[in-house]
């Protein structure tokens, strides 16, 4: 299955009506299976599915490294794919107890409280020394921009890149959902620990509370997003010690959370000089 088809659509203009190809991003059912036991569904772009795989599996706190993952398998239907994990007994049974607790008793107005606390448990602390310049975060924005080849085609797909300043864009994950493109990224990432505590994360969407309990989970100490965050983002920003960066434009961004890991680059000449005064 391809990540990208072909359609034909009718453009309609003033000048008059036009038939026209057009591509569009791709889109199936992709089922997480751990150990046999079904899981979860997304709907996903049907590219690098391995990495998300590793990513999704990560993120979500089912396995707490990579190498827990015994095996991964894509194995296609007509429905979608499946995604057919094995992974270590010790973790398998933590996620069976899990999802017993979410499937918990009905019928009272206390019950949905396990969910809730799921929902919402502690977020884990990024231990990262790394320190950003203005211009470091504005290069990397431009650099995901300049790489979106299939956003390029469609104009219908999330990005997530990891950057830093030795190497500058490291890694590119594309999707049609930003918690897929997270989790791609950080599959495909994941097993390079260090690199992803000196590097910085740019979201081409908003900037949700999953997507900083994701970073979280990796140790990213910076996410940079072209959209705006939510209040409940923020806040679990600074629990985690991530430096929130959003709202990122060619002149400038914000910062909403830690903001002492993002200082003006000292040297002379920066062409952010005068924008921050």
């Amino acid at each position: 299955m391809t990540a990208i088809q072909y359609v034909t659509s009718k453009a309609c203009r003033d000048t008059g009506a036009s038939s026209m190809q057009r591509a569009v991003p791709e889109e199936t059912a992709v089922a997480f299976v751990y150990n046999g036991t079904a899981h979860a569904v997304m709907m996903a772009t049907p590219l690098n599915l391995e990495d998300f795989a590793r990513g999704f599996t990560l993120t979500e706190g089912i396995v707490s490294e990579v190498g827990q993952i015994q095996s991964i398998e894509a194995v296609p239907f007509e429905e979608g794919i499946e995604l057919r994990m094995w992974i270590d007994e010790d973790r398998m049974a933590q996620l069976r107890a899990r999802r017993r607790r979410m499937a918990g008793p009905t019928g009272c107005g206390l019950c949905g409280i396990e969910s809730l606390t799921e929902a919402m448990r502690p977020v884990t602390p990024v231990q990262s020394e790394a320190r950003f310049f203005y211009d470091d975060i504005l290069a990397a924005v431009r650099a995901i921009e300049f790489r979106q080849e299939l956003h390029k085609q469609t104009r219908a797909m999330h990005g997530a890149g990891l950057w830093n300043k030795q190497s500058g864009l490291v890694c590119l994950r594309e999707d049609v959902g930003r918690h897929n493109a997270l989790d791609k990224l950080m599959g495909a990432s994941s097993l390079d620990a260090t690199e992803i505590g000196e590097s910085l994360v740019v979201l081409t969407s908003r900037v949700s509370i999953e997507l900083v309990t994701k970073a979280a989970r990796l140790g990213v100490p910076l996410l940079v997003a072209i959209s705006a965050p939510t209040a409940l983002a923020i806040r679990t920003a600074e629990k985690a010690g991530i430096t929130l960066a959003a709202i990122a434009r060619d002149d400038g961004f914000e910062v909403f959370a830690c903001s002492d890991r993002v200082e003006k680059q000292s040297a002379e000449g920066s062409f952010l000089k005068a924008s921050f005064g």
